[in-house]
């Protein structure tokens, strides 16, 4: 028939487009989100004006002018792979009018595109407020970047504790002499700062590095690192564990290098370093004055034959190919001429090593403690320290203990933290066979010397 005629058989009715019905389906395996949007609120009532494509049926659905009521979904999944049937007659098209736009729902439909798309108002759903990230996330994000920081080799500064009441901290108000970034009367109970033991640096990252006020410049073999560790128990002194070598080695690296290896000290503490080959450094008097004129030296000595010997002891366990202690402290053995020039013999030539340091300091900023008293009576030979660097005497007899088994002092720990702190294994080892014979030719080699150094420092050390 022409297009527009109507088709042999009952005469075409044309029907208006039902309003959309949202009412839940039947169960259907294709009623998902996403064909509920395409067709609309659950339904193809309004799916009458839908337009032909070649090769393609929107919907998978086929409809016909002479069904009396809407279309109705084929249940079988082929058909959304099916090519379309034969074009229906035309005037199937042209009997049914598409209308003029959507209808509007009339129940809330499930997806916002199709509430958009069949003119329905958006959905108002409550508006929940933001809730701040929990506490525990943050302070767990934390330890993740330092983690990383670690990793790259950074140093992660600590984070600081709340302040307010009941925290042991309050407010900075004004900068305190020395760089610490706290009012004086901080603290956890109040009144004076407490310091940190063991010469470590304050945990709260305050102070500012100072240049060392006192220095233990030797001598090597003397007793040095005892006397350092002894002094770290005191809270009012803060010291470097390594040996700078700054004014020996590395002088041409500056004092802002030198000061940059220094702990951070509060006000009052002072700062202190020790490197025993300052003291036979032909250059390191004049450089330490240089640096400052007040600054306070400290000088361990020893026997020097009995220095010798456990300075070649220690030469002896690094290289045991060296030649015997004979061979090196003896030019001639028989004629008793003995070889200045080894180290081991010139550093024990104490008097002549003292002068060049009077030339530039006074004998009032030096103190020369006894290295076998540091031994015998370590607390009396560290009042006389504590002493000499204005500092209170706090280092007594309950900070040491006697170790049978090395023959030496260890220090106590703080009390209830477990057993004495001892220092290294070499300490206390065992000193090879030396003929008397040398030994006394070397005592009356440094005879002499030794008698002029006790008169410069006016003490008897009775090495004698």
């Amino acid at each position: 028939p022409a297009l527009g005629s109507a088709p042999p058989g009952p005469p075409l009715v044309s029907q208006p487009v039902a309003a959309p019905d949202c009412s839940p389906p039947p169960p259907n395996p294709f009623h998902t989100p996403m064909f509920r949007e395409l067709v609309g609120c659950r339904t193809l009532s309004q799916a009458a004006g839908f337009a032909w494509r070649p090769g393609f049926l929107v919907g998978g659905v086929t409809h016909h002018s002479r069904w009396p009521g809407p279309p109705t979904l084929s249940r079988s999944p082929a058909l959304f792979l099916r090519s379309p049937p034969s074009q229906p007659p035309p005037g199937t098209l042209a009997a049914l009018p598409a209308p003029a736009g959507p209808a509007p729902c009339a129940e809330p439909c499930s997806s916002p595109r199709a509430r958009a798309a069949h003119g329905a108002a958006p959905e108002r759903r409550p508006v929940l407020p933001r809730c701040p990230r929990p506490a525990p996330a943050a302070a767990a994000a934390a330890p993740a970047a330092g983690a990383g920081a670690a990793a790259a080799g950074l140093r992660v500064p600590r984070r600081p504790r709340p302040a307010g009441p009941g925290s042991g901290r309050a407010a900075p108000e004004a900068a305190v002499p020395g760089g610490a970034s706290h009012p004086v009367g901080c603290g956890r109970r109040g009144g004076r700062r407490r310091h940190e033991p063991g010469g470590a640096e304050p945990r709260d990252g305050s102070g500012s590095k100072q240049l060392p006020q006192a220095i233990i410049i030797g001598v090597k073999k003397g007793g040095t690192r005892a006397l350092l560790e002894s002094l770290r128990v005191h809270p009012d002194v803060r010291a470097v564990g390594a040996e700078p070598h700054f004014f020996d080695r590395s002088y041409d690296k500056g004092l802002a290098w030198y000061r940059d290896l220094m702990p951070r000290t509060l006000d009052g503490q002072i700062t202190m370093e020790k490197t025993p080959s300052y003291f036979v450094t032909r250059e390191a008097p004049a450089r330490i004055s240089a640096m400052s004129k007040d600054t306070k030296l400290l000088v361990v000595v020893r026997d020097p034959v009995t220095r010798a010997v456990s300075d070649y002891t220690q030469t002896l366990s690094k290289r045991p190919d060296i030649p015997s202690f004979e061979s090196l402290a003896f030019r001639n053995r028989s004629a008793g001429l003995v070889d200045r020039s080894w180290s081991a013999i010139q550093i024990g030539l104490y008097a002549e090593h003292l002068e060049r340091w009077l030339r530039h300091f006074p004998a009032r900023q030096m103190l020369f403690v006894s290295g076998e008293r540091l031994v015998r009576d370590p607390a009396g030979e560290l009042g006389r320290v504590q002493d000499f660097l204005g500092l209170k005497r706090i280092i007594s007899d309950k900070h040491f203990y006697f170790n049978q088994t090395k023959g030496f002092p260890c220090l106590k720990k703080a009390e209830g933290s477990g057993r004495p702190h001892c220092l290294g294994k070499t300490k206390g080892r065992p000193h090879p066979e030396i003929d008397a014979q040398v030994l006394r030719q070397l005592r009356d080699f440094y005879r002499p010397f030794n008698r002029k150094f006790y008169q410069m420092t006016g003490h008897d050390f009775g090495w004698d």
